[in-house]
């Protein structure tokens, strides 16, 4: 039964996610916020609530940070390596030479902000708590804070740079001829149905994570950061094949910033019995490092487009987060393993 709910909830996914991806790129049109913004904030936001659902239950259900730390780490590993199978359904090239400066900004402060984390992992572990109100870390207000600044900085910057790159017009459905109340009403019930599933996908891989054997760190970054992660990879590949690469893009960069500034903010406050890094492992710091060096992968792929790599199947930046996704589980595995 635990496969049949799973395969449910994949199609519900799959459905509700291919809808949420047409009716956000309207909303991008009818209100000229972007597809950058839109990708980061509102898709972001409603694809990385499982991640949410999923650490709160296992801070105050079951009672363990590990799980939901390796969720959010391993959520951001995969993340970025939805870049490289975005790549693959993205014919026109290689598709982070088709994005504007606006992913690189967003990408760059994703980086911060998981690079921050783990310092002050580390910080929590071998210094001090940084505990406010008894249970509640300074750090995660810290996260917050810095995850709100991102967002004003980043709608700031596309304000002047509303229009679309060449080459890169969607292939949707005539929206000049729907409301943005019917448009904003579709977009809802997406939303919901999305929410939904990948938030009893994120409890049936808790089900699934009991009978493997394997600590709770390794089985959350890698079995629970997959399910929670369904929402991302369905909305992603959505958007680029409506040809809307930037929105795709945004997407994933966008969830790890929502999962680093916003789920360990929740999460500290449901952890009653502390500050939550510092009942965390250490080996989320491997993790953390991994998506750091993925994401400066992403960066130089933004900036510096290479002649030398023969485009047959994917590009050498997404072959190279491909290479970097599957090496950090191995290493992680190794690490974890009993």
């Amino acid at each position: 039964m635990v496969w049949v709910k799973f395969a449910i909830c994949l199609v519900v996914i799959v459905v509700a996610g291919t809808k949420l991806s047409k009716y956000g790129d309207l909303i991008a049109h009818k209100t000229g916020l972007g597809r950058v913004w839109i990708g980061v904030v509102l898709l972001a936001t409603i694809t990385s609530l499982p991640e949410l659902a999923t650490g709160i239950s296992s801070v105050t259900l079951i009672g363990k940070p590990d799980l939901t730390l390796g969720d959010l780490f391993g959520s951001n590993l995969i993340n970025l390596a939805i870049i490289a199978l975005i790549d693959v359904f993205y014919t026109r090239g290689p598709v982070l030479h088709f994005l504007g400066t606006g992913i690189v900004l967003t990408t760059v402060l994703s980086t911060m902000l998981i690079a921050a984390v783990a310092m002050f992992l580390y910080i929590a572990q071998n210094v001090s708590s940084l505990g406010i109100v008894n249970y509640l870390g300074l750090y995660s207000i810290i996260f917050l804070c810095f995850y709100l600044l991102a967002q004003y900085m980043i709608f700031r910057f596309q304000q002047p740079q509303q229009h679309q790159p060449p080459g890169n017009e969607s292939i949707t459905i005539d929206h000049e001829s729907m409301s943005i109340v019917k448009i904003a009403g579709f977009f809802a019930i997406a939303a919901l149905a999305t929410i939904g599933a990948g938030t009893w996908l994120g409890f049936i891989g808790n089900e699934i994570a009991e009978v493997t054997g394997l600590k709770a760190g390794f089985v959350g970054t890698l079995f629970l950061a997959i399910c929670t992660s369904a929402p991302e990879i369905v909305v992603s590949i959505s958007a680029v094949r409506l040809g809307a690469p930037e929105m795709a893009v945004g997407n994933v960069i966008g969830s790890n910033l929502f999962n680093m500034g916003v789920v360990v903010f929740i999460d500290d406050l449901f952890y009653t019995a502390g500050p939550i890094l510092s009942y965390a492992s250490m080996d989320h710091i491997s993790t953390a490092l991994f998506a750091v060096l993925m994401s400066c992968v992403v960066i130089i792929g933004l900036i510096f487009r290479p002649r030398f790599w023969p485009r047959v199947w994917v590009d050498v930046d997404t072959t190279i987060l491909a290479i970097l996704y599957f090496g950090a589980i191995v290493t992680l595995y190794f690490m974890e393993k009993p």
